[in-house]
């Protein structure tokens, strides 16, 4: 087995966010639209480097068309988001007993077209129409989706990186597990692990046991692990705010003839989506070639159980879940620079589920694994990387 790298990529600078805003400010030009107005969104820390939580208090950016970029902050928040900033703009400030919206229509005055970050909360944008006519605003996504979708060198090698912390993390969990363990113990060992190995914490952990991996997002309980359980766990981490997203699935002792089976089925199923990815075809190809998979295997058909009971992708990022997806109804054209995950969990109701899920990239050439499919149900982990310890 090859050792991984603990060599931490680049983050995203200047120069990057730069040109991103260029694509953002060329789309604008072409559909008319003036100013973009971005929410405490990942859209925000994309273009910008800004990386806020959303709340009630709208703090977030205008990009002009014709080059300007502003701030909008609240006045408390000033000294604090001026220490974030790492792109040159005018900053706006308002303070509480006054309207962030009057001061963004009097920013952009009383003509041209305002599309709206689609990741802000409806009452904001409800705030915005109230100073705004609607024949004046527009939808961002248009603009901002088909360049976040194309992810870039830098952004493939920061998830690359957070990848293969969270395939050693699965690793470490697995060697770990001990019978009477409890799922949430195992969510603690996750996250510790992630944090030893410079990753930002669990951006997410399901763990499950027994019957609850049959629920494609776990129980509510905290199963204690049994002799014969089937195992999932579902995780990743962030490096400079993207995201990794692993799921493994394996059985603490010996697996049934059917468990065997499921696990074997969805295996070939992966592999169908990942062959099916070709360049320019429609992402619904790759899960309708998961599906057939399945149902040659005999789950099925559609979304009925025993089966699979969700989409077999999605595009991955900042956000964990990104647009485009691999689902039927999405004909976005597969492109170089396109990041998926590769997930059709089979589901067999009551009983158990199995779901593996790794990622891939598009190239120019089809698509490329950040990480290597599980090697076997018995030894999950033989074709993993091996962590450097020095």
């Amino acid at each position: 087995m090859a050792s991984g790298s603990t060599s931490v990529p680049a983050p995203i600078g200047a120069v990057e966010r730069q040109a991103r805003l260029a694509g953002l400010r060329r789309g604008m030009e072409g559909a008319g639209v003036e100013t973009v107005l971005l929410g405490s969104t990942s859209s925000l820390r994309y273009f910008t480097g800004l990386d806020w939580y959303a709340s009630e208090r709208l703090l977030g950016a205008l990009v002009h068309a014709s080059g300007g970029l502003d701030y909008i902050t609240p006045q408390f928040e000033l000294e604090k988001v001026e220490g974030l900033i790492s792109l040159p703009g005018e900053v706006l400030t308002w303070e509480e007993d006054q309207s962030p919206w009057r001061l963004v229509a009097d920013r952009i005055g009383s003509t041209g077209r305002i599309a709206v970050d689609e990741r802000m909360a409806l009452a904001m944008y409800r705030s915005l129409r109230g100073e705004i006519d609607d024949a004046r605003l527009a939808d961002a996504a248009p603009l901002i989706h088909p360049l976040r979708s194309r992810k870039s060198p830098a952004e493939i090698a920061l998830m690359s990186h957070a990848k293969a912390i969270t395939i050693e993390v699965h690793r470490r969990a697995h060697h770990q597990l001990q019978a009477g363990q409890r799922a949430s113990e195992v969510v603690r060992f996750i996250d510790e692990q992630h944090r030893a190995l410079g990753g930002s914490g669990n951006s997410f952990c399901i763990v499950s046991f027994g019957e609850d991996t049959s629920l494609p997002h776990g129980g509510e309980g905290d199963r204690a692990l049994a002799q014969g359980d089937v195992v999932l766990i579902d995780t990743g981490t962030r490096i400079d705010g993207y995201s990794s997203d692993i799921t493994r699935t394996y059985v603490f002792g010996e697996a049934t003839p059917e468990v065997r089976r499921v696990w074997e089925a969805e295996k070939r199923a992966q592999a169908a989506a990942f062959d099916a990815a070709r360049p320019g075809m429609p992402c619904e190809a790759v899960d309708a070639a998961a599906r057939r998979s399945l149902e040659a295997d005999g789950f099925g058909p559609g979304y009925s159980l025993p089966g699979l009971p969700h989409r077999t992708g999605h595009g991955i990022g900042l956000d964990i879940h990104e647009g485009p997806y691999l689902v039927k109804g999405d004909r976005t054209p597969l492109a170089t620079g396109m990041c998926f995950s590769n997930e059709p969990m089979i589901v067999v109701p009551g009983r158990f589920g199995v779901r593996l899920e790794d990622h891939f990239h598009m190239t120019d050439a089809g698509p490329a694994w950040f990480t290597q499919p599980q090697h076997s149900l018995d030894e999950p982990f033989a074709n993993a990387p091996v962590w450097p310890t020095s």
